[in-house]
């Protein structure tokens, strides 16, 4: 799953949110110099993305997307995930999507002092295009597919990736929601059992 979606599975604990938000910037074991909670978001991040990269709806979806973006397509689907996770917001949150990002950066400049160095250079550039709310039209997943593209030297075609969301909108979109249901059951285990360890 792409950001939105790990920061929402955090079910509002702040250090569990922050570990599971910049796990991808962490390598093996190298978090034992965090906090406790922290360290079980990474954790909890971990095993977010194992669920998903097994389960077959996500495979389904990845599939669709094999043929013209081979490994890149898991990367590419957790995008789009994210797109519907945020267009469909008020169906997950009480709290509007404008006001939780705004949390979220907060949060994240609070702690500034114990990011990741990649986070700590991404985070300007997240917040000043205001990625997580702009995943919720089909511009700001152009603009995200667009600025993976140029990270890949242009080798992953990612920005086609907006013309195949389009094409096969309703079955991503039907995928993603029968799929997301299960990862938050997952997801809220999983925070219980590592919370009570």
């Amino acid at each position: 799953m792409n950001f939105l979606a790990h920061i929402y599975l955090s079910f509002d604990d702040e250090e569990i949110t922050l570990g599971n938000f910049f796990a991808d910037h962490i390598r093996g074991n190298r978090y034992k110099h965090l906090p406790e909670k922290i360290q079980k978001g990474i954790l909890l991040h971990r095993e977010i993305d194992t669920f998903t990269d097994a389960h077959p709806t996500a495979r389904k979806s990845s599939k669709r997307l094999h043929k013209n973006y081979h490994h890149y397509s898991r990367v590419i689907v957790d995008i789009y995930y994210d797109h519907f996770l945020a267009k469909n917001w008020s169906s997950y949150s009480d709290v509007p999507l404008d006001t939780y990002v705004e949390k979220f950066y907060d949060l994240l400049e609070d702690n500034y002092d114990i990011l990741p160095m990649a986070t700590k250079r991404m985070m300007p550039y997240m917040i000043a295009d205001n990625w997580l709310l702009n995943y919720a039209n089909l511009a700001g997943i152009d603009r995200v597919l667009n600025g993976m593209n140029r990270r890949t030297k242009n080798k992953s075609r990612m920005n086609f990736a907006i013309l195949d969301l389009e094409e096969n909108y309703t079955e991503f979109e039907n995928e993603f929601t029968s799929f997301f249901e299960e990862l938050i059951t997952f997801s809220n285990q999983k925070f219980i059992s590592l919370c009570e360890d």
